[in-house]
């Protein structure tokens, strides 16, 4: 069995390179989901993943194992965003989110993480996780042809499409049960390849994109355009992608056997994280966080090395500018991108029920309850607050609410029996 590879070591480039292209692995089919489902390039993000993680691992003095991909808390703010104002604009919004990290970071370094449990405690955070993940679940479905106009019906025997996501979903459901090593960390890139397959033999896929296109070319940058809507929107929600960033450093601590929240600390942890979020923007990339996936990769290696975490970016870099693969990616069907967000959905909804059982919430107290309450009512209902040309509306709203209420709101008095 291969001994621990430490932080700092290095490895010979021929072992190095296959754990690199592991990690790759698995972060690649969520990170080119996320601008697929938002209007933005998958080689844009692949870059800024690239360069983010280069970023990262510069702040945090190359002390910590961490790659950086794209972030799902941000889907429906970009979409809201692009929607009303425009990707530049909302490009704008990422890059201030961004900077919001920044902000915490320093805040973190002068007074220490207590005010973060104040103003964000489980009952808030696992509300609006659960928030983000269902409040997806319409567009996962209607992607993958379960949602049909009004007056038709889904007939399964003769929609193709239908057929490609159930397929897609079937095929991610076994990697994740089934598949054992580095197979098992890699169910979303499985299921979107066995669907991508499943989909040309439907006839579903047109290949003519990707003979017409050149093997390298530079990605389409597009550049953040000023707007305070936008920013409104979409920077609030890193807050809630902080909260999953120092969850991420907590599971790498007890990997590593260090505590990384010490050293390099987690100030620059979360400024790396941050920076990488607002360099990604600067050219059209979505915002950037720190990726599960790859800790179970490091998990299952053992090896924990910061070098194969940069060649991994490397390697994410050089992919961008295969144009090929940019295009490839943009002929993936809807219903193979619906059958495995149907899964991709349901699991962060998941980890947000998951986070309240973990952290013990108790909703036998009326402050849980109403808390909880209201942040879910109003992130999945779709409610919306507008002033003037500024516009707040679902999970960013329940989130702003949420963070209200925890501070308004009176700790439960306890009687004694």
């Amino acid at each position: 069995m291969r001994p621990i590879i430490d932080v700092h070591e290095r490895l010979p480039l021929w072992e190095t390179i296959p754990l690199s292209i592991q990690h790759l692995f698995a972060m690649f089919g969520a990170t080119i989901l996320v601008p697929i489902l938002t209007g933005m390039d998958p080689s844009l993000a692949l870059l800024g993943s690239g360069l983010g993680t280069f970023t990262y691992i510069i702040c945090t003095k190359a002390k910590i194992p961490a790659y950086l991909g794209s972030s799902f808390a941000f889907i429906v703010p970009i979409q809201v965003a692009i929607r009303n104002w425009g990707l530049p604009a909302a490009l704008f919004g990422c890059v201030m989110a961004g900077l919001l990290y920044v902000v915490v970071a320093g805040l973190i370094y002068r007074i220490g993480t207590v005010w973060i449990d104040r103003l964000l405690p489980p009952v808030v955070v696992g509300s609006v996780v659960i928030v983000i993940g269902l409040g997806l679940a319409r567009t996962a479905v209607e992607m993958a042809g379960l949602l049909p106009p009004p007056g038709e019906t889904v007939h399964f025997l003769s929609s193709p499409g239908v057929w490609t996501a159930l397929f897609t979903l079937a095929m991610a459901i076994i990697a994740n049960m089934y598949f054992k090593g580095i197979l098992n960390v890699i169910p979303i890139l499985i299921g979107i390849v066995s669907g991508y397959v499943c989909a040309f033999t439907q006839g579903l896929v047109d290949l003519t994109p990707v003979r017409e296109a050149a093997w390298f070319a530079v990605p389409p940058f597009v550049t953040p355009q000023f707007s305070l809507p936008a920013a409104l929107l979409i920077a609030p929600v890193a807050v809630v992608s902080i909260t999953e960033h120092i969850g991420h450093l907590l599971v790498t601590n007890n990997i590593v056997g260090r505590d990384l929240g010490k050293d390099p600390g987690l100030h620059r942890s979360i400024l790396g994280d941050g920076l990488a979020t607002s360099l990604a923007a600067l050219f059209g990339g979505p915002p950037n966080t720190t990726y599960g996936e790859n800790i179970g990769v490091m998990a299952i290696t053992k090896v924990y090395s910061v070098w194969v975490i940069g060649w991994a970016a490397a390697i994410a870099v050089v992919l961008s500018f295969v144009q090929k693969l940019g295009v490839v990616i943009q002929t993936i069907p809807p219903s193979v991108l619906g059958g495995i967000s149907i899964l991709l959905f349901g699991t962060i909804a998941a980890a947000g029920v998951r986070m309240l059982v973990e952290s013990q919430v108790d909703f036998a107290e009326n402050r849980n309850l109403i808390l909880a309450s209201v942040i879910l009512v109003i992130g999945i209902g779709g409610a919306e607050i507008s002033a003037g040309n500024f516009t707040v509306s679902g999970m960013p709203l329940a989130t702003m609410v949420g963070i209200v209420l925890n501070l308004i709101l009176p700790p439960e008095q306890r009687q004694s029996a």
